[in-house]
């Protein structure tokens, strides 16, 4: 008798039902759990992106860093840690959860901060990171695990930033090192812009400055050229940097000479025409050149010859320049409109040149004479030079003459020469000799540079 079958099992359709829908309602827990968290993190570094977008104050900044480094991590609280000049590490904010705990916790940091102190030669990350952890260890206990990472700006580290946590549990896993990492960049970010923001108000108010000094150094320059019977003159001045050391005057020699800018009759007496360059070039210079203006036109109208001008200026001006270790370069001139005589006197300056309108050649008014400032008893020397009509002299300074092109070869004196006869030849009047030589330099040196030194020039023609 065949045996029967065993009865089936009979089928519970709930149990079946639960040991399917459980695995997927956990998935999609899961998933949810996932969501929020992403959409909490994004949450937290927009707002974190946006503050750095918004806020002018670093520190408004940094009081959110701790909060999102804790949000981002799910830690217990974080701590900012930034080096500071001085080489103290100070606290320089925390975030705690529980508020009870807050003060003991910022009290503990300040005290581990407070015990490191940076040698100037100290690399912060191979010995200030190490004694930091240590310090954080010994006054926060062994209850609180730490983790951090470095506040690098410029590849140099600038501080630290830790998460904190009292859960035994809690794991420094890649995710939440990436995303202190990032909160950590976003700080660096913060710290180099307003760093840059401290930089460009400087330069704004250094700006104001120089172009302050360079509107006073334009002032104290002749405006134009003064009227002087039987003569023509121009002159131009261009400073490599807003404020230069070049400097050219016309100087009245006596006090009857009262509007030296406009006619003021045919007796206007002897005119000083000086040119002059301070070693080196930008403020430092400027202002040497503004002192030496001033006790110049003081020392003319004492009425002494050229030679005894530079004579007495150097002695006056030689302790403040041997100070500031610069000399200077200066050619005095004096010119009587009624006998066409220029007296003269340098001290090392580039000899003017002066084109005889009769044999169309061209010579140099020079004299022996050491720089102003180099010793307190140089002795300079008068000399004389009667110019007749046609004649043009022309002052100058070494930016013309070293002007150098992109290949390095400069323009030097042996072309200037040869520019100022063709100029004297052709050109109709001073300011056009002035236009041409300008010309004729910026054509050596490349018409989109510029140049790197000062560029004056001061043309005297008879009529």
């Amino acid at each position: 008798m065949p045996v029967p079958p065993f009865p089936s099992q009979p089928t519970d359709n709930n149990n079946s039902a639960t040991t399917d829908v459980t695995p997927v309602v956990a998935l999609k827990e899961l998933v949810s759990r996932l969501h929020r968290e992403q959409n909490k993190i994004q949450d937290l570094l927009s707002s974190l992106g946006f503050a750095l977008r918004s806020f002018n104050n670093l520190n408004q900044f940094l009081e959110l860093i701790p909060l999102m480094a804790t949000r981002v991590t799910d830690a217990d609280g974080s701590a900012l840690f930034l080096y500071k000049p001085n080489g103290q590490v100070r606290l320089e904010q925390l975030h705690w959860q529980d508020s009870r705990q807050r003060k003991n916790i910022r009290k503990a940091l300040e005290t581990a901060s407070s015990q490191i102190t940076l040698l100037p030669n100290t690399a912060p990350l191979s010995a200030a990171t190490g004694m930091l952890d240590d310090q954080m260890h010994r006054y926060l206990g062994p209850d609180v695990q730490i983790f951090g990472t470095a506040i690098l700006v410029k590849h140099t580290e600038r501080g630290w930033l830790y998460v904190l946590s009292r859960d035994p549990e809690y794991s420094w896993t890649e995710t939440r090192q990436k995303l202190v990492r990032l909160v950590a960049d976003q700080t660096a970010v913060a710290i180099e812009n307003d760093e840059l923001a401290v930089e460009l108000r400087k330069k704004e108010r250094l700006d104001q400055e120089l172009e302050i000094g360079a509107e006073i150094q334009r002032r104290l320059l002749p405006r134009q050229c003064p009227y002087i019977p039987g003569v023509s003159l121009a002159a131009r001045c261009r400073p490599a940097n807003r404020v230069g050391g070049d400097y050219y005057d016309f100087i009245p020699t006596n006090e009857n000479q009262i509007h030296p800018l406009t006619k003021i009759g045919h007796d206007s007496g002897r005119w000083g025409l000086v040119i002059g360059d301070v070693m080196g070039k930008g403020v430092p210079a400027g202002l040497i050149m503004t002192m030496m203006r001033g006790m110049l036109r003081g020392e003319v109208l004492h009425g002494n010859s050229p030679a005894g001008i530079l004579q007495n200026l150097n002695r006056v001006m030689y302790a403040d320049l041997e100070n500031s270790h610069r000399f200077i370069t200066l050619f005095y001139s004096e010119y009587n409109p009624h006998k066409r005589i220029l007296s003269y006197s340098n001290a090392a300056h580039n000899p003017p040149l002066w084109w005889h309108a009769a044999t169309k050649t061209v010579s140099r008014l020079d004299t022996l004479g050491m720089l102003i400032g180099l010793d307190a008893n140089s002795q300079y020397e008068d000399a004389h030079a009667q110019l007749e009509p046609g004649d043009t002299v022309i002052y100058y300074t070494d930016g013309l003459t070293d002007a150098a092109a992109a290949s390095g070869d400069r323009f030097d004196e042996e072309n200037f020469v040869a520019a100022f006869n063709t100029a004297c030849r052709y050109c109709n009047g001073p300011e056009e000799i002035v236009d041409y030589l300008f010309d004729r330099v910026q054509q050596f040196i490349g018409a989109d540079r510029q140049n790197n030194d000062d560029m004056t020039l001061v043309v005297l023609q008879i009529e």
